[in-house]
């Protein structure tokens, strides 16, 4: 994509409605609430903290999305800027009806768009595109006032703007697990349902207080199985001990610093994925955690790791966490999108068969999980999330795509016991 500078905003548009209509209207800022979901190889389009730039291609669509408490007629208008043009004809679309808005440099705005029906309450996708123009630029668009009956009980959308970023990423959702004491082993497993695996998932099956383990879709070409450790809040780096074959290692920054590991896997949706994780003392002080990773599919023990899915298990990487001798304590698992640009596709993970082993001990079913959201759900940024029990015997989340309705944060969910403990030769393990 090539690089243009932002064009500076030329005319802002004021409000001209009464004042009546004033204090029903709310503006749902861009910045926050859209996404390019139809684009062009050669557009560019951008969402940025202020809202829709770059707006110049005639085949890209924006959608911007909020929610109503209510049923009823919703009233929109444009708000923002006209730049690099002095007429231009924009189509906003809701739930199949069109209406078309024509953006003036010399009219006060906003722009009306018209006025639609909201059969039910919910999430409402409002789609922006582009009809004519001319000066080939159709604006700047900064927010979308919303009013009428539909809005009167209220209306939810993302307003903070210092979390424009985690909002469009959306909710994570997480499920958390008591373990036994001195837990040396955790496994789990987690199936990805067909056509819920959208660019930017991230559904961690093996999470602990000091680390990370599960499955990534990275780009519509690349999917990884990713293992990171943190450092040491009190000082001193996490440090390789081994990786397993075709491994990558790092550090990591940005959410905390520490080691990654991560192998280039094309794990399939609709396939389950069994993981594995070990916290091992090693006697002078430190701790050693160790993932690995295998297709539930894939059955049979192996010496030696050769390609993927030939062997039961593949080793992902051993870090030695320095300083602290601890078990594996704050089990949990969770799902999430890290690419805001996709934080509208809705995603959704069935986990289950967790199971955890104390060292010298036995293998504990873990058939209750306390489920909750980030604080972009807590806040009520985004209210598309979700988390239960699927099938009886396995826990889900679910999250983005703008659903509704929610399910309430703060719940203990339980699922029907498998007993029988995972196949697991741990002296055989690569």
């Amino acid at each position: 994509m090539r690089s243009i500078a932002y064009r500076s905003l030329g005319l802002l548009f004021v409000l001209s409605a009464t004042a009546a209509a004033q204090d029903a209207a709310v503006t749902v800022p861009l910045g926050g609430n859209a996404y390019v979901t139809q684009n062009s190889p050669t557009a560019n389009e951008t969402i940025a903290d202020d809202g829709l730039h770059h707006w110049d291609s005639g085949k890209a669509v924006i959608s911007v999305y909020f929610d109503v408490q209510q049923a009823g007629e919703l009233d929109l208008a444009l708000v923002g800027a006209l730049n690099g043009a002095s007429h231009s004809t924009v189509k906003v679309t809701v739930a199949g009806e069109s209406h078309l808005v024509n953006l003036s440099s010399t009219a006060a705005g906003p722009f009306e768009a018209g006025r639609f029906t909201i059969a039910q309450p919910g999430y409402v996708k409002v789609d922006l595109q582009g009809v004519s123009t001319d000066g080939g630029y159709y604006g700047d668009i900064t927010g979308l006032q919303a009013s009428g009956s539909a809005t009167a009980a209220g209306t939810v959308f993302a307003n903070d703007p210092a979390n424009f970023y985690w909002s469009r990423r959306g909710p994570s959702v997480h499920l958390g697990f008591k373990a036994p004491a001195n837990t040396e082993y955790f496994y789990s497993e987690i199936t990805v349902p067909v056509g819920e695996d959208p660019v930017g998932s991230y559904y961690m099956a093996n999470g602990f207080n000091v680390g990370y383990f599960g499955i990534q879709v990275n780009s519509p070409t690349e999917r990884r199985v990713l293992f990171s450790v943190w450092d040491p809040p009190s000082g001193g780096s996490t440090t390789l001990v081994r990786k397993g074959p075709g491994v990558i290692t790092n550090g990591f920054g940005g959410e905390g610093t520490g080691g990654q590991s991560h192998l280039r896997y094309d794990w399939v949706a609709g396939h389950t994925y069994r993981f594995l994780t070990r916290a091992q003392l090693d006697g002078e002080g430190n701790t050693l955690f160790t993932s690995w990773f295998a297709d539930a599919a894939a059955r049979g023990q192996c010496e030696t790791q050769t390609a993927q899915g030939n062997c039961e298990w593949h080793l992902i990487a051993t870090w030695k966490y320095p300083g602290v001798a601890t078990y594996l304590r704050g089990l949990y698992s969770f799902l999430e999108s890290f690419d805001p640009d996709h934080g509208y596709v809705g995603r959704r993970a069935v986990y289950g068969n967790e199971w955890a082993k104390p060292a010298g001990g036995a293998w504990a079913e873990l058939t209750s999980a306390y489920y909750d959201v980030d604080p972009t759900g807590l806040n009520k940024q985004r209210l598309d999330f979700a988390g239960g029990v699927s099938g009886g015997d396995a826990f889900y989340l679910r999250n983005d795509g703008f659903f509704t309705p929610p399910v309430t944060s703060g719940q203990t969910f339980v699922r029907t016991a498998k007993g029988v403990p995972p196949e697991v030769d741990l002296d055989r393990l690569p």
